[in-house]
């Protein structure tokens, strides 16, 4: 086999690698747009008129793009909890830190339930202050908050401290079914109050949503591109070693 022929295999080789290397990369372009998109759309949701949370015949409708809508909803606290851990770096209001978010289940008045977030407790409390804090108020409520998707729980999440009562991830269905809500009712989303619902002892804290966005498609294309070449690169230079080999030197033994 000649020296053109020994590149066959390795060249195929190259093709396909570059291909799917080039395909992941443009894949995240695309992604890229479709995110920044997005994200113009949700900003402008925060800013929106509240509308009413969706109902249940909405719910198998709901996307991405629903994230952090503003809506609003009414009816009554039922008298239980779950917390999230949390740590505010840039809290809206007083409290900042380590802690955890309150949730609470909602009863609508069409009959269904959503968990409300109702704010946030610094650690370090009083028990007599966040006893307090922990009960949810009474009577009928129209709240107004940023809507929120549920939230799966990956590989790297804590599992929840169900004695603490205490969770990782938001997850409403796990959250919820620990407080013996039917889950034939409950919305797959819940509700961050607003700033405006913050009781008047200042606890738990309303209005802390991290309006944030995971938006690396660039650095992942960016990766995958250079991947690309640097396969482009190494093929080459297989190929020049093996078309133009470097003579060999030879030295001449002195008598």
């Amino acid at each position: 086999m000649g020296r053109f022929g020994k590149l066959v295999i390795p060249s195929l080789a190259a093709i396909v690698g570059l291909t799917i290397l080039l395909n992941l990369g443009f894949w995240q372009v695309r992604r890229l747009a479709e995110k920044e998109v997005l994200i113009e759309q949700v900003e402008a949701g925060l800013l929106a008129a509240p509308v009413a949370a969706p109902a249940p015949a909405d719910w198998g409708r709901l996307s991405d793009v629903d994230d952090y809508r503003r809506v609003t909803v009414t009816g009554q606290f039922k008298d239980d909890h779950v917390l999230y851990y949390i740590s505010l770096s840039d809290p809206v209001g007083t409290f900042g830190g380590p802690g955890e978010m309150v949730y609470s289940p909602f009863e609508t008045d069409a009959g269904w339930t959503v968990l409300v977030n109702r704010g946030f407790l610094p650690y370090g409390l009083p028990e007599d202050r966040k006893k307090i804090a922990l009960t949810p108020p009474a009577g009928d409520q129209t709240l107004t908050g940023l809507l929120r998707l549920s939230e799966a729980p990956v590989w790297t999440t804590p599992e929840p401290d169900l004695n603490a009562r205490m969770w990782f991830a938001r997850d409403t269905d796990a959250m919820a079914k620990s407080m013996g809500v039917d889950l034939k009712g409950l919305a797959p989303f819940s509700i961050d109050a607003e700033q405006q619902f913050t009781p008047p002892g200042g606890l738990p804290q309303a209005g802390e949503t991290l309006v944030r966005f995971k938006n690396d498609h660039l650095g992942y294309a960016l990766t995958w591109f250079g991947l690309a070449a640097t396969l482009i690169g190494v093929f080459l230079a297989y190929a020049a070693t093996l078309l133009w080999p470097r003579k060999k030197e030879h030295s001449a033994e002195a008598d």
